[in-house]
């Protein structure tokens, strides 16, 4: 039985191993592009680890590309997008979920999965039509497209394994469903919030074709910034690997320092309740 069990763990740890991995080492390999000049960039055999760190790298990022106005732009765009769409996702998800509106839920995953630019279009041209291109405003609306699936259907899930019991008994109570879902189902589902929040977010900030499209020179948001470091003149790989670490690193702190709310609340909403 040990030795089966030793088996199990090896060959669960080699499976987690080949999947991460390559991750890991794209990562690994980034960091190494952001620390070298470009010499040893170019260099062959590739250099890992160099002996003179290029910290220059990080500098000239932050001192050029006026990446704090880009900064404040993806805060601003991200936090409006997920704000908004938890004030429209979580109401919607324990709807759907009490009146078990398995065509709905069907629905906003197709929205899910449908591809952006589907949405891109049309709406770019409503927004050229308004005369709001080149603000925040247009790419604050189009990331509602990408947060507010993605709350509704991480609620839906949770809000099915949450007991009834409590809102039955608020209900006899007197209580009216705002009141039993504000002050019963809410405070049972912060959990769930948590995960829908900390997902919209990573999803809202990553997202490139958007702020491409419908951003200005001066509403751009940080992964169009690194985007637009690459000329055709010249590629320098330390900083555009630097900036792309700056980008990754906000969602990254994100999701290890909230690890354990995103492991509790996903296994909560993956077992139903009686």
């Amino acid at each position: 039985m040990r030795a089966k069990r030793l088996l199990n763990r090896i060959g669960l740890w080699f499976a987690v191993l080949m999947i991460v991995s390559p991750a890991v080492l794209f990562f690994v390999w980034m960091l190494s592009l952001s620390l070298k000049y470009e010499v040893d960039n170019a260099a062959y055999p590739p250099i890992l680890i160099p002996e003179n760190f290029a910290w220059a790298n990080y500098a000239a990022v932050l001192e050029s590309n006026r990446f704090g106005t880009y900064f404040l732009n993806s805060v601003l765009v991200t936090g409006s997008a997920t704000l908004l769409g938890l004030l429209v996702g979580v109401p919607a998800g324990y709807g759907m979920a009490r009146m078990k509106a398995t065509k709905s839920a069907v629905v906003v995953l197709i929205a899910r999965m449908t591809p952006g630019l589907s949405y891109l279009i049309p709406l770019f041209l409503l927004f050229q039509w308004l005369g709001l291109m080149g603000t925040l405003l247009p790419q604050i609306i189009i990331h509602l497209v990408i947060t507010v699936p993605i709350i509704i259907w991480i609620m839906i899930g949770y809000f099915e394994t949450t007991p009834l019991e409590l809102e039955e008994a608020a209900v006899i109570d007197g209580a009216s469903r705002w009141q039993v879902f504000r002050h019963v189902a809410l405070p049972i589902a912060k959990p769930g919030i948590t995960v829908a929040f900390i997902l919209a977010v990573i999803f809202s900030w990553n997202n490139f074709v958007f702020g491409i499209v419908l951003a200005g020179r001066e509403t751009r948001t940080l992964p169009v910034a690194v985007y637009n470091m690459i000329s055709f003149e010249q590629l320098s790989w330390g900083p555009l690997a630097a900036g792309a670490l700056l980008v990754t690193l906000p969602v990254l702190l994100l999701t290890v320092l909230a690890q354990r709310q995103i492991v509790a609340g996903l296994t909560a909403g993956a077992v139903k309740g009686g």
